[in-house]
C-alpha cells in the first residue's frame, strides 16, 4: 500500500486494506488509539495495523520535477546553521562590562587599563557612549564594554542582547556601596552573569578596603576573603596598584568559565552602539559572539541590511577580519540600527535584503496593532502554564529604607515549596524609566509603596507592556503578591468515581446511533457526567456523554438500581457485559 501523506483517515485505510472500518477503529481502541471513521492516524500506527493485516505500507514518492526558477525569498528570520560541532568550538576572550556608582571610577580605571585618555575628552568626564575595547594581558585577549548606565545595560539586556559574561563591580574603598552600587548589582544579577568587585580609589587618605568588605558581605556578596565565592580586587586607577592582579583574575574568571565559540561558521552577535557619522553614514560598533566577520559579508542588523564595506577596530586600524568576542566598527549598513541589535551573516545581498523588508513591515504592523505586553498581576492569578517556571518577579519602590526592609521581611514570610519570590530589585525613591526597563526585562511587575511615578514614566510602562501598582497599606500589598503567587500554581486535578452502569442489551438506531441499554450497579450517573468504558477490566473509551435517557424522556439523574439508555460521543462499540464507569473531575486551587 501507497501512502501520499504521512497522516491516514480511517475510512480510506480501511477500504485500501478491505476491512471494515469498525474493525480497525477496535484494534485502534487496543492500542489506546482513540479514533473515529473520519479522524486521522499518524504514519507509524497506520504501519503497524497493515502489518498484522499482511500489509507493508511505505510513502508515496512523487517523481523528480525539473526543477524551478526559485521565487525571491522573503523570509520572517534568518534560518538557523547546523548546531556547533564540539571539535569546532574554540576559546574565545571574555566580554567584561564595569558597573558601579556614578564617579566611583568606572571609566577612569578602564582608561588606565587602555593607556588612552577616554574620560578626558568627555564632558565632565561621565562616559556619554557605549564604547567597546580589547587589551591583551599575557598574551591573552579581553574585551572591556564601557556602559553610559545601568539603562543602557538593562535595555540591551530587554533586547535579547546578552553581551556580557563578566561583570565588574567598581566601588570606591572612601564611599563604600552605595544606592547605584546596589541597583547596578540588581541589574547584574537579573542578567545572571558572572559578578567579581574591584575596591577603586586604594590611593585616597579615606580608603578602607576591609570596611568596604563588610558591606558587600551585607549585600550578599561574600569576598573569597571571607570564606565566599566573590572575587574582590582592590585597585587604584591613579597608581595603577592592583591592576594587574584584576587582570589576571578576570582571565582566571573566564578559564572557569570555559567560554568557547566556534570561527569558523557565520558571524552573529550584537550592536554595542550605532550613529551616523558625516562621510561614512551609518557606523556600528559590534560584538561578534561567534563566528568570524569579514569585509564583503552581507549583513542583516536588527531590521536592516547592508554590506560590510570596512572594519575597524577599537584603536582606529582597517582590519580584514574580526573574531568571536572582538568588537569592531562596521560600515556599510543602509540605516542606522537599534543598541543590542542582533546581527548575522547571510548568503547574499539579495537574501539579506528581502529579510529586512520583511522585518520593517512586521514592525510597521506591530506598531498599528500595538501587541507588545508584559507581564501584568492579573494574568499572574490566572496563570496555569505547566511550562512556565513557578516564580513572581518584583521590582520594589518605596518612600524610605525602613519600609523596603520591612517589606522585605513581610514578603520573605510567605514561605513556599512550590512559588519563589524573586524581588529582581528594591530601592527607595519615586518609580522611574530605569525600573520599567528592568521590569520588562525581567517579566516582573512593579510595586510601589507610599511613592509616585516619575515624568514619562506612565507611557514607558504602557508601551514596555508592564504593570505598575501602588500601595498605602503594607497588608494589602502583601495580601496580593499572596495571591499572584498563588495564582501561578495548577489547580489540583482530581477524578471522582461516582457510579459504575453494566450493559446488557445494544440498540441500532438509525438516526440517532447506538444506544446501550444499561442498568446502574452502584452510586449513580448524571448527564453531565464523564464516562469510561471497560471491558474485561481495560479500558476502551474515555469520553463524554452525549445522552442519558430513563424510558423515552432524558433523565439528568439514574440512581442504583434503575435501568437506563447511555449514548456515548464519538463512540458506538459496545458489547453486553461492558462496565462503564461515571466520574466527576474536580478542580482544586492549590495553597502556597
Amino acid at each position: 500500500i501507497f501512502s501520499a501523506h504521512p497522516q491516514l483517515i480511517v475510512k480510506e485505510f480501511a477500504a485500501q486494506m478491505g476491512l471494515k472500518p469498525n474493525i480497525l477503529i477496535a484494534e485502534l481502541m487496543r492500542m489506546n488509539v482513540f479514533a473515529t471513521i473520519n479522524d486521522k492516524i499518524d504514519f507509524k500506527t497506520a504501519r503497524g495495523l497493515a502489518e498484522k493485516h499482511g500489509f507493508h505500507l511505505e510513502m508515496e514518492r512523487k517523481p523528480v520535477e525539473p526543477p524551478k526558477p526559485p521565487p525571491p525569498p522573503k523570509p520572517k528570520k534568518v534560518a538557523a546553521e547546523a548546531e556547533e560541532r564540539p571539535d569546532e568550538l574554540l576559546p574565545r576572550p571574555p566580554v567584561v562590562t564595569f558597573m558601579g556608582h556614578v564617579d566611583h571610577g568606572k571609566t577612569s580605571l578602564l582608561d588606565y587599563i587602555r593607556k588612552s585618555k577616554v574620560a578626558a575628552g568627555e564632558a565632565g568626564g561621565i562616559t556619554q557612549h557605549i564604547g567597546a575595547y580589547m587589551v591583551t594581558y599575557n598574551d591573552k585577549e579581553i574585551t572591556f564594554i564601557d556602559t553610559p548606565g545601568h539603562a543602557a545595560f538593562t535595555q540591551m539586556r530587554a533586547r535579547g542582547a546578552n553581551l556580557t559574561d563578566i561583570v565588574v563591580l567598581v566601588v570606591s574603598a572612601e564611599e563604600g556601596v552605595k544606592p547605584q552600587t546596589l541597583e547596578a548589582l540588581d541589574h547584574a544579577r537579573a542578567a545572571k552573569v558572572a559578578i567579581m568587585v574591584a575596591i577603586n580609589k586604594i590611593d585616597l587618605p579615606g580608603a578602607n578596603v576591609q570596611r568596604v568588605m563588610g558591606e558587600l558581605q551585607k549585600i550578599g556578596l561574600q569576598p573569597e576573603e571571607y570564606g565566599g565565592q566573590t572575587i574582590c580586587c582592590p585597585v587604584s586607577a591613579v597608581t595603577g596598584a592592583g591592576v594587574d592582579h584584576l587582570l589576571e583574575m578576570i582571565l582566571l574568571q573566564a578559564e572557569i568559565m570555559e567560554l568557547k565559540a566556534a570561527p569558523k561558521k557565520r558571524a552573529e552577535g550584537f550592536v554595542v552602539e550605532a550613529k551616523l557619522e558625516p562621510g561614512k553614514g551609518p557606523v556600528a560598533t559590534v560584538l561578534v559572539k561567534s563566528g568570524t566577520l569579514k569585509v564583503g559579508d552581507a549583513m542583516v542588523c536588527g531590521d536592516y541590511w547592508g554590506r560590510i564595506k570596512a572594519l575597524t577596530n577599537d584603536r582606529g586600524v582597517n582590519v580584514r577580519t574580526a573574531g568571536p568576542s572582538h568588537a569592531v566598527q562596521c560600515l556599510g549598513l543602509t540605516a542606522v540600527p537599534e543598541a543590542g541589535a542582533r546581527f548575522e551573516i547571510v548568503e547574499s545581498d539579495r537574501v539579506a535584503r528581502s529579510i529586512s523588508e520583511e522585518r520593517l513591515a512586521a514592525r510597521r504592523l506591530g506598531q498599528l496593532q500595538q501587541t507588545r505586553r508584559g507581564v501584568t498581576l492579573d494574568d499572574l492569578l490566572h496563570k496555569t502554564d505547566a511550562g512556565q517556571a513557578h516564580e513572581l518577579a518584583v521590582v520594589l519602590k518605596c518612600d524610605v529604607q525602613g519600609s523596603v526592609e520591612a517589606i522585605r521581611q513581610s514578603l520573605a514570610g510567605i514561605k513556599s515549596d512550590k512559588v519563589t519570590l524573586n524581588i529582581v530589585h528594591a530601592g527607595v525613591g519615586n518609580i522611574n524609566t530605569n525600573d520599567v526597563l528592568l521590569a520588562q526585562a525581567s517579566r516582573a511587575i512593579i510595586i510601589g509603596f507610599h511613592v509616585a511615578a516619575d515624568e514619562g514614566v506612565a507611557k514607558a510602562a504602557k508601551r514596555e507592556g508592564v504593570e505598575i501598582r501602588f500601595y498605602n497599606i503594607i497588608y494589602e500589598l502583601i495580601d496580593e503578591v499572596r495571591m499572584a503567587m498563588a495564582g501561578l500554581l495548577e489547580p489540583i486535578v482530581r477524578e471522582n468515581t461516582i457510579g459504575q452502569l453494566e450493559v446488557k442489551q445494544i440498540f441500532e438506531l438509525s438516526k440517532k446511533g447506538t444506544v446501550a441499554g444499561c442498568i446502574v450497579r452502584s452510586g449513580r450517573i448524571t448527564s453531565k457526567s464523564r464516562v469510561r468504558v471497560r471491558r474485561q477490566g481495560e479500558v476502551v473509551f474515555q469520553g463524554a456523554l452525549l445522552s442519558l435517557k430513563r424510558f423515552q424522556n432524558d433523565a439528568a439523574e439514574v440512581r442504583e438500581g434503575q435501568e437506563c439508555g447511555v449514548r456515548i460521543e464519538n463512540f458506538s462499540a459496545f458489547q453486553p457485559g461492558d462496565i462503564i464507569e461515571a466520574y466527576e473531575v474536580q478542580r482544586i486551587a492549590q495553597q502556597l
